[in-house]
């Protein structure tokens, strides 16, 4: 049997972790301790600490000094100044990569067709957000991309509740993940046919019906701020 080597067990913490605030098994606001967190997922404190900075950095957890942490509430204000500082953004990396990408760089985009089964919504929300960070990253513009790739990495809890909060999700969300591939097929079309034009208002459409669907989960009291 091969032992796991620390690195693993570093990453597989932090996907557990990661996972429970993007489902909310651990609920908008609620304070986390390092010690229980290592009884929860039968380890030491030291991948859970390193999974906890991780998770700060993408906006999902703060510190609070001599408390522990807590996942980071939901503000309704700051969801609309992120999508509205994300579709500028990701218009912009997308008229970028039309004018200066190589036709096989923008090729490379076809990984993410046709990617409708997920074996769960976390997994499928990671497909997204690197679907998304892929057309920052074409760009060329690395001060850009980061910018993009930072504020991308705020959105899995968003692009999670949106998805699987949504009234017309029904049982599960294979359907509307199926819709949103769609999208980013179509996307992905107008990018290779560098029609930036085209490309720029699929962007929008697509970022702002995710906005919507968000919107109308922030309106349920017990996960916004």
């Amino acid at each position: 049997m091969l032992e796991r080597t620390p690195g693993l067990i570093r990453d597989n913490v932090y996907d557990k972790i990661r996972a429970d605030i993007l489902t909310c098994v651990f609920a908008p606001g609620v304070q986390l301790q390092e010690n229980d967190l290592a009884e929860r997922y039968a380890v030491s404190k030291s991948p859970v600490r390193d999974a906890l900075l991780r998770l700060q950095e993408q906006g999902l957890i703060e510190v609070l000094p001599r408390k522990g942490y807590r996942v980071r509430p939901i503000s309704v204000s700051d969801a609309r100044e992120l999508y509205e500082v994300r579709i500028m953004l990701e218009k912009a990396c997308a008229k970028r990569a039309i004018e200066t990408a190589s036709d096989d760089a923008l090729q490379s985009l076809d990984a993410f067709r046709g990617n409708e089964e997920h074996d769960s919504l976390a997994a499928w929300v990671t497909y997204n957000g690197d679907f998304h960070s892929a057309i920052a990253d074409l760009s060329g513009n690395s001060r850009l991309s980061r910018m993009t790739r930072d504020v991308i990495d705020q959105f899995d809890r968003l692009t999670f509740m949106g998805v699987s909060g949504s009234p017309s999700n029904g049982s599960g969300f294979d359907d509307m993940s199926a819709d949103l591939v769609h999208e980013h097929d179509a996307i992905i079309d107008a990018i290779q046919a560098r029609d930036k034009s085209r490309a720029a208002s699929l962007i929008g459409a697509h970022i702002k019906k995710s906005q919507k669907r968000v919107f109308a989960v922030l309106e349920n009291p017990p996960i916004v701020q």
